[in-house]
């Protein structure tokens, strides 16, 4: 019985022919920029970790990273100086595949928008974890030094 199974199985698989794989979509694998509005004047990325970045007072800025938000992992500010404060937050896919339909799961961009509501300098770090493991150390963590100076 197994056997007659697995032979009908190797036939319908040998049935396709190349015309059938021609007419199935591909979903492109080409890579999305993060969703940041256009009026976000500095868009920090994970390649600027550990460095130090200007802003100017009453700019609003993003850092766009990847996270995998479809396993739980997001990431979250957890050290913010006093000087900035939270303005706004965007989502999206890192590929064209992943708006096809069926495509469930991989990474996506996760952006955080802050602004500087006075000058000052400060270490802004970002963790990436799941919410709910609060005694689990981070997954991942992001940080610049933020100088933000009168315009």
């Amino acid at each position: 019985m197994i056997r007659a199974i697995l032979i009908a199985g190797v036939l319908a698989v040998g049935a396709c022919t190349p015309e059938d794989e021609a007419e199935a979509p591909v979903a492109s694998s080409a890579s999305v920029p993060a969703p940041t509005p256009d009026d976000v004047a500095i868009r920090i990325n994970a390649e600027q970790n550990g460095q130090t970045i200007e802003v100017g007072v009453n700019q609003r800025f993003a850092v766009e990273l990847v996270g995998v938000p479809t396993a739980g992992y997001q990431w979250a500010p957890s050290q913010v100086p006093a000087f900035l404060t939270r303005a706004g937050e965007a989502s999206g896919a890192t590929t064209e595949a992943q708006s096809q339909p069926g495509f469930v799961g991989g990474n996506h961009w996760e952006v955080l928008m802050f602004a500087a509501t006075e000058a000052g300098e400060g270490e802004l770090v970002l963790e990436q974890r799941r919410p709910w493991e609060t005694s689990e150390p981070a997954n991942n963590t992001f940080r610049v030094t933020i100088v933000a100076r009168a315009q």
